[in-house]
């Protein structure tokens, strides 16, 4: 029998959580249970029509199945657009770069910005590809803790000068999955001042800032002086839209960066689909109706989950912004996986466990609102009478 090696790195990934939840889940549905799945951050609402109209019409046009090669120049005018008007920032042409999804972006950009060694600052807890993409590339991948008492923000004078001279470039993400809080403006001033001053690279992924609650602004980093010096963020039509499946997300800030990315994605692509960059120029050039009712939605969602969990004795505060909430898991428990397979077997109901996210989310669970109100509310009331709060 033949000896097949893989490459060592792939010793450091384990199987997907959502893959070990997915099958929990089938097993608790096959002994009769309804399962009522708050786990995955799936948006469960359609694109608006215009969106899948421009996609469809695009789609029967054969000219648009040859290779793409680059972004319509139309698709680009309309992220121009879309960014003076939500976030009043400027871009030009030459900083904006389309990516399939800010997971494909993140997974990829070390490689165009890191040498072997070089190391990354990300969050903890955090998003698990802000880890995975800077390690294909070969970086050291050095944490920054979030904490509850500093509000979920780094603290960045306790970061080692010595870490900082060996930093290419610092992962930030506001509203930040899975904490679900937002950064105030006095925060980014200080990140772009600090970045400036250490010579690190900021990357910001934006995928949430249209979906955040009770009066909040969401906005992009590139909003504040000095940001396109050191700044490049990605920002994705996945949440916003409901557009998760078409994978269309953008890489916008500083041009350098921006083009260097370019330069290497031109390596291993050829160009995102046609009728997906149409549907994405209808999406940009649309009504934000959809978008701010949406809002209204997952908001009377966060509201029901949070408000009657409190109300039955597990105490998880209200999301500040993305399409989840997040908080400890009661008392009488120790390890939030055991938890989460628990309260799946006792009351049908599946989230996250918050390890997944990092050693800090150790003893957090994560919830996707991905249900609506009258579903979140069974559910709860599953919670209830399943016996897991004590």
């Amino acid at each position: 029998m033949m000896n097949l090696q893989v490459a060592e790195r792939m010793k450091d990934y384990q199987e997907g959580i959502f893959q070990v939840l997915n099958e929990k889940k089938e097993q608790v549905e096959k002994n009769g249970k309804k399962v009522y799945n708050l786990s995955v951050g799936t948006p469960d609402f359609e694109p608006a029509k215009h969106i899948m109209e421009a996609v469809i019409d695009a789609a029967k046009d054969p000219a648009n199945y040859k290779y793409a090669l680059k972004d319509l120049p139309e698709l680009i005018s309309a992220v121009i657009n879309r960014f003076q008007k939500r976030y009043g920032v400027m871009l030009k042409e030459n900083e904006i770069t389309s990516v399939y999804g800010s997971q494909e972006g993140i997974a990829h950009i070390g490689l165009s910005l890191c040498n072997p060694g070089d190391i990354v600052l990300i969050p903890n807890p955090g998003y698990p590809i802000f880890e995975i993409g800077p390690s294909l590339a070969g970086a050291e991948i050095v944490t920054y803790d979030l904490t509850e008492e500093n509000h979920y923000l780094p603290d960045l004078k306790k970061i080692d000068k010595e870490i900082c001279r060996k930093t290419r470039f610092m992962i930030v993400s506001y509203p930040l999955n899975p904490v679900c809080k937002v950064a105030p403006d006095s925060f980014y001033e200080e990140l772009i001042i600090w970045a400036k001053e250490n010579n690190i690279i900021i990357l910001h992924d934006n995928a949430y800032s249209d979906i955040i609650y009770d009066g909040r602004e969401g906005k992009s980093i590139l909003k504040y002086d000095g940001a396109k010096d050191i700044c490049v963020e990605f920002y994705s039509l996945s949440k916003s839209y409901n557009y998760t499946g078409a994978r269309m997300g953008f890489l916008v800030g500083n041009e350098f960066l921006v083009q260097n990315f370019k330069k290497l994605r031109s390596q291993i692509d050829y160009g995102t689909f046609l009728p997906v960059q149409y549907g994405a120029i209808a999406a940009l050039e649309g009504p934000d109706d959809m978008i701010i009712e949406q809002c209204k939605e997952y908001q009377k969602r966060r509201d029901a989950l949070c408000g009657e969990l409190r109300e039955i004795g597990w105490e998880i505060p209200d999301s500040e912004g993305t399409m989840f909430a997040w908080g400890k898991i009661p008392k009488g428990y120790s390890d939030d996986v055991s938890f989460v397979m628990e309260l799946l077997e006792k009351s049908g109901v599946l989230c996250t466990p918050g390890s997944s996210f990092g050693s800090l989310g150790k003893g957090h669970v994560r919830f996707a609102l991905t249900m609506n109100v009258e579903q979140i509310k069974e559910a709860v009331n599953a919670i209830k009478e399943s016996g897991v709060i004590i």
